[in-house]
């Protein structure tokens, strides 16, 4: 008595397609097999060996406009299974009709939904003006250093003609739906200290262990003034904040020896509002503060800052805000606080919008348990089936001629 799309959902779940090792072949495979059952054309885009894009169309009526690209990720991020009450990998459905699966929220889920409303709109014979693209792009928990960003700079991405773009958002535990129109830009700082070396029993002076405590210090009290100003505004969300977290110490070979050079490494995610630039002569002044011999390097260093628009003079954002409006959808607008793919998308002057269609769940992607009720999940797949219509149905804009 299950129902078919949960089916299907249930089937995608249990592909392997963890880190370090994503079985993409079999992911690709069984999309592709979906997308020629329902009739969309497939092309194959292999952005650097191992790693291809799957792109699904289902062409317009009039192809000259631009096009609405429907993206999700196939990979998902690894499982500790012993803090798991059943297999990751196994889809199991509760006696709620709670679905646990690594990649239930992140982001299957929405894979299949966007499928699952295309079915049931070629089923009632609809088509519409613009064309819809599907892509299911790898790498996306690993950076997506060899998936989305790679795609966005070729030809074939070009060919798509992107003019408005959906990609994942995050569950809600309450009533509203969370949408996500821009992200904080991802930092990797590692900060060096060089110092003088010596034996354990002694007190050396300009040591790197020194410099390190300055230099911690510094970060860490920035840190502290955000976590305070997210706790007195109920305004400002996660996004709305610079987040910092020292994630990696290094430096020492004994016990008895005072060691040369220390190193820290810090995870920043800066919101849009915030000025780069001056953030960075920020990061340099604490570097400078804590003595000489003291410098950093970035690992990960995006710049972007693109939002997309959510005034509803914005034809895209009134197509989408509209359905929710006549769904009576209650929407939460944020800056998303970690990163996705929508970042690439942005940046090559793309409107983006993340959106996961789950409300009243609790957000548990990459954690211990991840599931997602099938109600939840078909409520979406309702969601999409008017979305989309709205989407692809956007009247020519001036660009369009």
């Amino acid at each position: 008595s299950e129902d078919p799309s949960v089916t299907l959902f249930r089937e995608y779940l249990r592909i392997d397609t963890v880190h370090p090792k994503p079985d993409y072949d079999a992911a690709v495979q069984f999309l592709q097999r979906v997308g020629t059952d329902l009739g969309l054309a497939c092309q194959k885009v292999e952005v650097c060996q191992g790693r291809v894009v799957l792109i699904l169309t289902w062409q317009g009526t009039n192809p000259r406009l631009r096009s609405v690209l429907l993206n999700s990720h196939t990979d998902v991020v690894p499982v500790f299974e012993e803090h798991w009450t059943y297999p990751p990998f196994e889809a199991v459905k509760d006696s709620q009709g709670n679905i646990y699966a690594r990649g239930a929220q992140d982001m299957k889920c929405v894979s299949i939904q966007y499928l699952e409303a295309i079915r049931r709109l070629k089923a009632e014979g609809k088509c519409f003006a613009r064309t819809i693209h599907l892509t299911f792009v790898p790498d996306e928990e690993v950076g997506g250093h060899k998936g989305m960003e790679m795609f966005v700079q070729r030809p074939e991405f070009r060919a798509l003609n992107v003019g408005f773009a959906l990609d994942e958002g995050l569950a809600s535990p309450s009533d509203t739906f969370s949408v996500f129109y821009g992200e904080k830009s991802p930092w990797w700082i590692k900060v060096k200290c060089v110092g003088s070396p010596g034996h354990g029993s002694r007190f050396i002076s300009n040591t790197a262990a020194e410099k390190m405590h300055k230099v911690i210090n510094s970060f860490l009290a920035f840190r502290e003034s955000e976590k305070q100003r997210l706790k007195s505004d109920s305004s400002l969300t996660l996004g709305d904040v610079t987040s910092l977290n020292l994630t990696m110490l290094e430096g020492g070979v004994s016990f008895n020896v005072v060691p040369s050079e220390m190193a820290a490494s810090f995870d920043v995610r800066i919101p849009p509002t915030v000025d780069l630039k001056a953030f960075e002569e920020q990061v340099a002044a604490w570097c400078r503060g804590a003595g000489d011999g003291v410098t950093y390097e970035f690992h990960q260093k995006c710049m972007d800052q693109h939002i997309t628009s959510t005034e509803e003079s914005d034809p895209w954002w009134k197509a989408f805000s509209g359905v929710c409006t006549d769904m009576k959808l209650q929407l939460k607008l944020e800056i998303f606080p970690a990163a996705t793919d929508s970042r690439y998308i942005r940046a090559v002057r793309h409107p983006a919008i993340g959106f996961s269609p789950m409300n009243r769940t609790p957000v548990l992607l990459h954690d211990h348990n991840e599931f997602l009720n099938e109600q939840v999940f078909l409520r979406g797949i309702d969601i999409y089936t008017r979305l989309l219509p709205a989407l692809a149905s956007v009247p020519p804009l001036p660009a369009e001629g």
